[in-house]
């Protein structure tokens, strides 16, 4: 009776360790740069789009990313698409990887590359210090209609997001 369990259990273990081996391991978000992001722009142009930008390092980007994340899935029958934007460095990429895990967030996420600060933020958002979080509002027509410096609450975000939809 004992060798039974014993061996039932190998197998089970086994067999989750062929399952394990089987799922390929969640890819990183893809490196963009200002090219990268006005193409981004480009692909989601017909659709209202928010996008927000955060790092595993900021602690009100980790408070405010689970509430966009539900805001996300509740608006995305409406049209809404999000994309998020890390601003995580090389040495923060466990740290993302595991940020990006516990919350799986239903949306895109990209990584900016390094190098170019100044260029990429002014090309986000004219005026913007890069300080995060940071979320820009796009209108169908891919124009700049708004955006938020610092942390949001939820309601701040539903009533930018429902203003958005509604036009």
């Amino acid at each position: 009776m004992k060798l039974r369990i014993a061996l039932a259990g190998s197998l089970a273990i086994a067999g989750l360790a062929l399952a394990a081996a089987q799922t390929p391991a969640p890819k990183d978000p893809a490196l963009i740069d200002t090219q990268g992001y006005q193409k981004l722009l480009e692909q989601y142009k017909g659709k209202p789009l928010l996008v927000t930008f955060w790092a595993t390092w900021c602690e009100p980007c980790r408070d405010e990313y689970p509430m966009l994340n539900e805001l996300a899935k509740q608006y995305a029958p409406q049209g809404l698409k999000v994309v998020g934007v890390s601003l995580d460095q090389d040495g923060d990429l466990i740290l993302m990887r595991r940020f990006l895990a516990r919350y799986k967030p239903i949306f895109p996420n990209y990584r900016k590359k390094k190098g170019e600060e100044d260029a990429f933020v002014q090309a986000v958002l004219p005026g913007w210090n890069g300080s995060i979080p940071a979320s820009v509002f796009y209108g169908k027509d891919g124009q700049q209609v708004g955006h938020f410096v610092g942390a949001g609450d939820h309601d701040t975000y539903e009533a930018a997001i429902k203003m958005l939809l509604s036009k």
